[in-house]
């Protein structure tokens, strides 16, 4: 499955910390319900991955909660790469602290690339985190390939995304516009498990929640869309929209004004966590099979 997203144009959106900033908080309250299931796997990794890093504000979550573990931030964006690096006085405070007492590789390491074609080797990793990265690649089926190539047997993926309900109130409004799509077309979470089979994983784990974020004007809900990433779809409409053209396009969010006078945006958050299995067969196709022998009684 594809989509027809620019990744040059996905580059420049993210290219600025303080341009994707003000929306930060929806991040968090995404990567603390994702921290929520992640509570509920019992794994001790000793190399974690936040592919899709941002700034890195997961990465003192990770780091917290595998003290013992190499904690590796990747994103695509020098400057976003650049601020991760520069993590507040706190976690600098534990940084130190974790050098003293734990293993060399213990702490946090930040790194620039494409969290689609990753630099390293097979089996390097034991837990995989990516919080609100993956709608913005456009084969979502490819990535997962390559994130399953880098973990290890038993090793964990969780990820979280948005459904395509996500952003329903933009797309309406913008209909009576034009017909061409000023949204990205989320992947359905039934899809993203079907991929993730394909992929290679074991017993994916799917599950979605609706969000809806309330604000006093369009321009507001604008901006937090633009923030999250706008609009990087290689078929997005060029050029800007005229005066009159921009009050219809007013009127339609007004006149989704909710009973408390708020305008809502909805957001279909989907969770998902699956397992790299051990090998069925060996590199020359022969079929493995596993005996367990009984334990005494």
């Amino acid at each position: 499955m594809s989509a027809p997203i620019d990744l040059a144009r996905v580059r420049a959106l993210f290219a600025r910390p303080e341009r994707i900033a003000p929306s930060d908080f929806l991040r968090r309250e995404i990567a603390q319900r994702m921290h929520e299931r992640l509570s509920l796997v019992k794994i001790a990794p000793k190399q974690v991955l936040d592919a899709g890093c941002g700034a890195g504000a997961d990465l003192a979550l990770l780091q917290k909660t595998y003290p013992a573990a190499q904690i590796l931030g990747l994103d695509g964006g020098e400057a976003m790469a650049r601020a991760a690096r520069a993590p507040a006085p706190a976690t600098r405070s534990l940084n130190q602290m974790l050098s003293r007492f734990l293993p060399a590789k213990a702490g946090v390491d930040i790194l620039c690339g494409d969290f689609g074609s990753l630099p390293f080797g097979p089996n390097s990793l034991d837990l995989l985190w990516s919080n609100l990265a993956l709608p913005w690649h456009p084969q979502p089926d490819a990535v997962f390939a390559e994130w399953r190539r880098v973990l290890r047997v038993d090793g964990l993926l969780m990820f979280s995304s948005f459904g395509p309900d996500t952003f329903q109130e933009v797309r309406d409004a913008f209909a009576v516009l034009d017909p061409v799509p000023h949204t990205l077309p989320f992947v359905d979470m039934h899809d993203f498990g079907d991929q993730l089979v394909e992929a290679g994983f074991s017993t994916p784990v799917m599950d979605m929640e609706r969000i809806t974020v309330t604000y006093d004007t369009p321009q507001a809900l604008l901006a937090d869309v633009r923030a999250l990433g706008g609009n990087p779809l290689d078929t997005r409409r060029r050029g800007l929209i005229g005066r009159a053209a921009w009050r219809r396009v007013l009127a339609a969010f007004e006149a989704q004004r909710r009973p408390d006078g708020k305008l809502g945006l909805s957001f279909e958050v989907i969770y998902g966590h699956a397992f790299r299995p051990a090998p069925r067969v060996t590199a020359s196709g022969e079929a493995i099979i596993r005996f367990q022998p009984p334990k005494p009684r």
